[in-house]
């Protein structure tokens, strides 16, 4: 279990977050708090909201009511726009990379917020614009040193298996150099071994990054090895938040879920 990590103030808080679609209640006066450092999971039923819940933090949906707190910053809804330039990455449950580019320019595509050069320098390649590259690509590399897929760094995304482009997708999320990680069942569809490896990085991030994540994830054997905090969704209400160890044992999110699939 996560255990002794060193678990900050409150970076990130939603308020009594509602949101729905054509009637639908997706969120139900959701109350979450995220602290510095962190591991929080999300788990739930397949339909319980935690996608929609990501979505809301870094502002892709906008609730109908309540409130985003992000580094003591109060709001009716984030701006991905926002969200972005003031450190909130996001990785996707169906991978989202440009399959026909390599693995390298993919990751440097997460530098593209910090790049202060003008187009027309860019377009060039010259002055500023060239001294900039060179400095992004060496933070891209670390990146790639990092995730050990120095192998494939110039190798055509799209070539790659599913394990490793999910391992790309984490770096070019990496590469905007987040307080906050947003991941979004990031072992889907992978096998043991692939699992135990993005497993390592997600807590190799948390260790030696300091970067807070929040994870959804269906793998309950992970979910308790990786967190250390869990918030339980069910039909769009939060049923449960606590330790690994609490909400195992909270006979609630047993019935709910626990008790069923797993």
């Amino acid at each position: 279990m996560a255990g002794d990590r060193r678990i900050g103030e409150t970076i990130l808080r939603l308020d009594d977050i509602c949101l729905s679609f054509g009637g639908v209640n997706a969120l139900s006066n959701i109350s979450i708090d995220v602290k510095e450092h962190e591991i929080l999971a999300i788990i739930g039923p397949n339909g319980a909201g935690k996608s929609s819940l990501l979505n809301v933090i870094n502002g892709v949906y906008h609730p109908s009511s309540g409130s985003v707190t992000y580094k003591g910053q109060t709001r009716n809804q984030m701006r991905p726009h926002d969200a972005a330039t003031q450190g909130i990455a996001r990785t996707f449950q169906n991978i989202a990379l440009f399959k026909g580019m390599s693995v390298l320019n993919n990751i440097m595509t997460g530098r593209t917020l910090k790049m202060k050069a003008g187009f027309f320098w860019q377009c060039l390649h010259l002055g500023k614009a060239r001294n900039e590259e060179i400095e992004h690509r060496k933070k891209v590399e670390e990146i790639i040193d990092f995730l050990q897929i120095q192998s494939i760094r110039k190798t055509p995304v799209g070539r790659l298996p599913y394990g490793l482009q999910k391992r790309v997708e984490l770096g070019r999320a990496l590469a905007a150099e987040p307080e906050i990680l947003l991941l979004d069942e990031p072992m889907a569809g992978m096998n043991i071994e692939e699992k135990e490896d993005m497993s390592r990085f997600i807590l190799d991030v948390n260790d030696e990054f300091g970067t807070t994540i929040v994870l959804i994830e269906h793998d309950m054997g992970v979910v308790m090895d990786l967190s250390d905090r869990v918030v339980v969704l069910d039909y769009g209400k939060k049923i449960g938040d606590g330790t690994p160890d609490e909400v195992r044992n909270n006979q609630e999110v047993i019935d709910a879920y626990l008790g069923v699939a797993h």
